[in-house]
């Protein structure tokens, strides 16, 4: 009777885990609609491109090397079964192995995400994709062996001793793919009128504001499965009423985040900025990311309303600095990501706030220091940015050979 129970147990976690799965690599989708909406139309291939390769290359790469890196396990010439776990060297899971394996790759690709919007309409595809085996190969596996994995950071110290919780990944996952996309930012550098010669920032409006919206749905979606997946769990009591939980916050946090963008931005702009509301959104999911297991629901709608009016803020102060991001990257995974970690204290006493800051702290210095290297010899080996004259023709001709709404085209 009890190996019957076991045995259903098993079934039902190792289907949840597959489905949350599922809903994290749809997100793939919310990336590539959010940004294809967010960039000029002459860059819209090209941005498509992007998001469709580097999901493949981060599911080659963490099959072959990345695994391996973050968790220690052997799966490049081997099929994973049994009931042991991966995640964290658990042996008591009550799902497959191979699940898991596909849920940590997701999580993969979608750091690897944030990065193409952020040097969207200027970098070179196949320098970028370079980039994309590195991250998703040796970069982010490695922080993530020190977090997630468990695992002392250059054989010092452990975070996880040192206090430091992040339940689904505000600072593994958003926050380590905001620190890369601010390294390319930097050495890529701003698209050309971005920002004028007395220091004005000239807005640079987005093609598809639909498609965008559309994008934002799909992420919404998609972090119920981020976030609800990372339970670990589904076939019992107590693990369904933390799903139940996770799933509210996470829901709650996104429309708090949507709430606080857009009265900040009718209070800075006069105006309800439909891409500030977009925004606040993510921010919102970004911000309960790291701990949506423990707050009431009123603290998930108020974290993600900090969230949604810190993102604002951020834009336009990332502008003043002229760093040039077209999609808001940065601010809503980077910057918020981190006020995620910060809030995790808040309602979690096996975290501690200086815990969460030593441990963004090695996330960021890590991937930041270690992508503006990559970058670096990248941009030395094959350069980073297309000509001033294919950026002005769009990289959508220069990269892709083809237009993405050729029948709007103006005559030739």
């Amino acid at each position: 009777m009890e190996y019957d129970i076991f045995q259903l147990q098993y079934a039902l976690d190792t289907f949840y885990f597959l489905v949350c799965g599922a809903l994290v690599m749809w997100m793939a989708a919310g990336f590539a609609m959010l940004e294809a909406g967010l960039v000029r139309s002459k860059n819209t291939v090209e941005i498509l491109t992007k998001n469709v390769t580097l999901f493949a290359v981060a599911c080659i790469m963490y099959m072959v090397v990345g695994y391996s890196i973050m968790y220690g396990g052997d799966i490049f010439l081997s099929t994973i079964t049994g009931s042991g776990a991966m995640e964290g060297g658990e042996e008591n899971a009550t799902y497959a192995p191979s699940a898991d394996f596909f849920f940590q790759v997701v999580f993969v690709a979608t750091a690897m995400s944030i990065v193409s919007g952020a040097v969207a309409e200027r970098m070179k595809l196949f320098a970028f994709l370079a980039f994309a085996v590195v991250m998703t190969g040796f970069i982010y596996p490695m922080e993530g062996s020190w977090t997630w994995g468990g695992n002392p950071v250059f054989g010092m110290y452990t975070l996880g001793d040192l206090g430091f919780l992040d339940f689904a990944g505000s600072g593994i996952v958003h926050m380590a793919g905001a620190a890369a996309a601010l390294a390319g930012v930097i050495l890529v550098g701003a698209r050309k009128g971005k920002y004028g010669p007395n220091g004005e920032v000239n807005a640079i409006p987005g093609a598809n504001l639909p498609l965008a919206t559309l994008g934002t749905f799909i992420l919404w979606l998609g972090w119920f499965g981020f976030n609800g997946g990372s339970v670990l769990a589904t076939a019992s009591v107590d693990s369904a009423n933390a799903v139940a939980v996770v799933f509210m916050n996470t829901n709650l946090a996104a429309a708090g985040g949507c709430i606080g963008a857009l009265i900040v931005a009718k209070l800075l702009f006069g105006k309800a900025d439909l891409t500030m509301a977009l925004n606040g959104c993510l921010a919102g999911l970004v911000a309960i990311t790291a701990g949506p297991d423990t707050p009431s629901a009123l603290q998930a709608t108020i974290f993600g309303a900090l969230g949604g009016l810190l993102v604002v803020f951020s834009i336009t102060t990332l502008d003043k600095l002229k760093i040039d991001d077209p999609v808001g990257a940065i601010s809503v995974h980077g910057v918020v990501g981190l006020l995620g970690l910060l809030l995790v204290p808040v309602t979690n006493d096996g975290a501690s706030f200086s815990g969460q800051i030593i441990g963004a702290l090695t996330i960021f210095g890590w991937v930041f220091g270690a992508s503006m290297i990559t970058f670096f010899v990248i941009k030395m080996v094959m350069g980073l940015r297309v000509s001033e004259e294919e950026e002005y023709e769009g990289a959508d001709l220069s990269e892709c050979g083809m237009e993405a709404y050729p029948e709007f085209a103006a005559a030739k």
